[in-house]
This record gives C-alpha cells, structure tokens and sequence, in this order.
C-alpha cells in the first residue's frame, strides 16, 4: 500500500469536502480499497497504485471544476469517477470518440481526413499522415497511440522527432542529445497534458511505458508490442527513414506523420518522408492518408495562411 498527499491551494476544505463530507465520502465509496483521509488543507490517499492514480486524476479534476464553478456537488464526483473508469472504447466506436481528455471531454476526429486516418491506422500496421500544420494528425496520432495503451492492445507508447536544427543552432544547449531536443518535443507533451492527468502521465514516462525520445535513440532496437509514432518526418534522411520503419517489431503499430512544405534539411538533402511514399506507395498493408487546409482545426487564419503560402512558394 502507498500514500499520496494532495494539497488543496485556495480551496476551501469545507465546500470541497461537501456537508458532512458527502463530496469525499461519495468518491470514497468508488474505491473501497483505499482509504481518503483530509487533514488541514491536505488529503491524504492511501491505496495500491492503479487506485491511487485513478483517485489522484479525479481530485486534481474536482480541484480545477472548483476553481472553474465555485462548487463541487456529489454528482459532480460521481461524473468525474464515470469518466475516469471510462477508459475502454472501442475502435469503431459508433459516436467517433477516440478517448476522454483530462477534463472528461470527448477527444474525436473533427474532420473527414482525420476520420480517415483513425480508420487507416485501424486496418493497417503502418500508416504515413501527410498534411500542414494545425491540421491535426499528430494530435490525433497521440491520442489513437493513448487508446490503444488503455486498451491493453500495446504495452507501451514511443513517439520520435528526428533531431534538425530547423534554422536555429542546438550546439549551444546545456546538455545530451535528449535534453537538447526535448524543447522541439514540446508539442508531443502538450498532447499527451490534453489525455493523461499529470500524475498517470509522469507514472507511465517514469517506468518507459511513454517513451519520448529523439529519432537516434531508435537505432539498434526492435520495438515489440508498441505503438511508435514519428513526428515531423519530413525532416528524416532517406538513411534515418528506412532506420526508423525497420524498427517494428511483433504487435507493433507504427504512425508516421509529416508535412513535405516544411522541410528543414539542407537544399541538397533528400527528405526520407517524400522517398518513403514514392517507394512505399503501392506496397499492401501500409496507409496513406493525405490532410489539407480543409482539415485545419487551429485559428481560422491559419488555413487562409497556408493557402497563401502554397500560392507564392514552390514545394520541394
């Protein structure tokens, strides 16, 4: 049995607890298992691991409901302890929801192109999701790698940027390679924030069942019983591309997403995505979906944006 202490800040104990502790007592009776005891401006979870993540993610839930209505009812609770045992949906989920975010909304394909991906990495092993930016497909990608890790259908999650300096020089940076390109991974962590509280999440990259890491760190292994994801592919050697797909192993799914306007390579360098799907492309087994300015779920401005910039630069 472990203990975990959560701290209530500008939280009054007594609305939080509810009258006569029916708030807690309400999650309390969710999790006979463990113990919640609140002391001072503290509450005090003693339990085994998975409840504890579970009874953390609610809490931290109830906290954030409380900043945001000023109130928590036991309805409440009981609507947060719903949406974080609704972990299982399945992949042909008639209502298009792929997982509940951490504020319990719906995470879903907005777009037809979107739903096309979801339903590509659903028939085949390997899938390559072609598009601009703000059009989603890492988004997505992050969260259909999160389903299948609730699901039990994988037992760990990989995601990987190649390491391109994109204009700007690493050279600089304090420390090794992974610490230097973890700024470049923002957006990776960004997604993952929208899907896993913060306690599940910091638990899973703890112990490797989320891996973040650059593309270099994948040379050498064979990735079993994982769901891997390679971000921004657009910036990977014809070399690192091939490196990177012979990587699958065994019950293994692979996304691979890019945006072939957005190459930072140098002029005389081959991007690995663009020799990829031309030599790829009519191979059984692997997806391709392709993403435009239609599919842009960012400020309306971006795909006016994009649309401008394809009119005035040729692609190479």
């Amino acid at each position: 049995m472990i203990e975990k202490t959560i701290t209530l800040e500008n939280v009054p104990l007594a609305d939080f607890l509810g009258i006569e502790n029916k708030n807690i007592n309400e999650l309390a009776s969710a999790f006979p298992r463990s113990r919640i005891v609140s002391r001072g401006n503290e509450i005090l979870v003693k339990g085994e691991t998975p409840d504890i993540l579970q009874i953390t993610d609610i809490l931290h839930s109830l906290i954030d409901h409380f900043h945001q209505f000023g109130k928590i009812t036991e309805e409440n609770v009981r609507g947060y302890v719903q949406q974080e045992r609704h972990d299982f949906i399945p992949e042909d989920s008639s209502d298009g929801i792929i997982i509940y975010g951490t504020k319990g909304s719906p995470i879903k394909a907005k777009t037809v192109n979107q739903q096309k991906l979801v339903s590509a990495v659903r028939e085949n092993d390997l899938v390559f999701a072609l598009g601009p930016a703000g059009t989603g497909k890492t988004f997505v990608s992050v969260a259909l790698a999160v389903r299948a890790l609730k699901n039990k259908v994988v037992k760990k999650i990989i995601i990987t940027r190649p390491a391109v300096e994109a204009g700007e020089n690493l050279g600089f940076l304090p420390g090794d390679l992974k610490e230097k390109i973890d700024p470049y991974l923002r957006p990776i962590y960004d997604a993952l924030n929208d899907m896993l509280a913060f306690e599940k999440l910091k638990y899973y990259m703890e112990r490797e069942v989320i891996e973040i890491a650059p593309l270099a760190y994948m040379r050498g292994r064979t990735l079993n019983n994982a769901f891997i994801l390679l971000d921004e592919a657009q910036n990977t050697t014809p070399m690192q591309m091939k490196m990177f797909l012979t990587r699958m192993g065994p019950d293994s799914k692979m996304i691979v997403t890019g945006d072939t306007s957005q190459i930072d390579l140098p002029v005389n360098q081959k991007s690995g995505l663009k020799e990829a799907v031309r030599i790829l492309g009519q191979t059984k087994g692997i997806g391709f979906v392709e993403l435009n300015e239609r599919d842009v779920v960012r400020h309306r401005l971006v795909k006016d944006i994009i649309e401008a910039y394809g009119r005035s630069e040729p692609i190479r």
